[in-house]
């Protein structure tokens, strides 16, 4: 018997940002042939992102499919991530990071939104009425990787060969090697409370320049920035990060302007330190202050299995 171990590739975690990208969080539902619809999709799924992305190859698409931990054992029948457990709700003092409900969530990229909203047509079409939809989010790129607060958004990526340590669980769990940890939240912001804040203002809530996002050196004690507060390190001082592909989303019409939060990461319990830290503060009691102009409406976590994986869901 050959000792070799059968390759498993993971899923396109690490696909570049793109202009645009939506983000599906349904309910599977308790028809009879839901698990098994929901199965079949799943393990179809390259099929159906080669039967769009082909349209435009140099579109750069992606979709990265999470599933949640209520789900996860009657869908899989493997044994769970190490982590996975649904999303734990942190209350602060004055902030509260909810909990909201999904079993699956479809992350779609594509430099074009119409090759995201075709493959999300025909995805719905393959789910039917196997699923609900908890949530559609339709993000874009705003200038240069800004968000709608006018800051450059995700500076602190991993990059290079540092991207799958951070964000790839290896032999540590064996059984969900080659997978990923994902936390959802979307949060809307109080844009005009955030323009009467003067520039230097802002910067210190953020901890980098608006203009050309250089780094500030960050108060000794007292009230720290977000950007030291999303800073995580063990008990050795060694620094983890994780993954964003964070979105701005809205509508000036509607008056509604937020971030879709997404976080990739090898370790759970690192996002979860990193809202700990912003919602109930660091020390206790001086929570991130970006939290006085920014509301989360949900908060889900997911678990990114191999797309090995995806494409056995359902066979004997």
């Amino acid at each position: 018997m050959s000792s070799q171990r059968v390759p498993i590739e993971p899923q396109h975690v690490d696909a570049p940002l793109t202009q645009c990208a939506t983000f599906l969080v349904v309910s599977v539902t308790n028809k009879p042939d839901a698990i098994e619809t929901v199965q079949s999709t799943l393990s179809g799924l390259e099929g159906l992102a080669k039967n769009v992305s082909i349209r435009d190859l140099g579109a750069q698409f992606a979709c990265t499919v999470g599933i949640g931990s209520e789900i996860w054992d009657k869908l899989t029948g493997l044994p769970r991530p190490a982590e996975l457990h649904p999303f734990r709700e942190i209350k602060g003092a004055k902030h509260t990071a909810i909990s909201t409900p999904g079993d699956l969530l479809f992350h779609i990229r594509s430099e074009r939104r119409d090759i995201c909203f075709e493959f999300e047509r025909q995805l719905m079409d393959q789910l039917g009425d196997s699923v609900t939809v908890i949530d559609e989010t339709v993000g874009f790129r705003y200038f240069d990787v800004r968000d709608l607060l006018g800051f450059v958004d995700g500076t602190a990526n991993p990059v290079g060969p540092a991207v799958p340590s951070s964000v790839l669980v290896a032999e540590e769990d064996g059984h969900a090697s080659g997978g990923s940890y994902i936390v959802v939240q979307k949060y809307t912001h109080d844009l005009p409370g955030w323009k009467d804040l003067s520039t230097e203002q802002q910067e210190k809530i953020i901890g980098r320049t608006k203009i050309d996002n250089v780094e500030l050196d960050d108060a000794e004690s007292g009230q720290r920035s977000h950007k030291t507060l999303s800073t995580i390190e063990d008990e050795n001082g060694k620094e983890h990060g994780i993954l964003r592909d964070n979105m701005p989303f809205g509508s000036p019409g509607s008056g509604e302007f937020g971030t879709y939060f997404i976080g990739y990461t090898r370790r759970l319990w690192v996002i979860e330190k990193m809202l700990e830290n912003m919602f109930v503060g660091d020390p206790p009691g001086l929570h991130d202050r970006l939290l006085d102009f920014s509301r989360p409406l949900t908060g889900t976590t997911f678990f990114a299995p191999s797309a090995s994986l995806l494409a056995g869901l359902g066979s004997d």
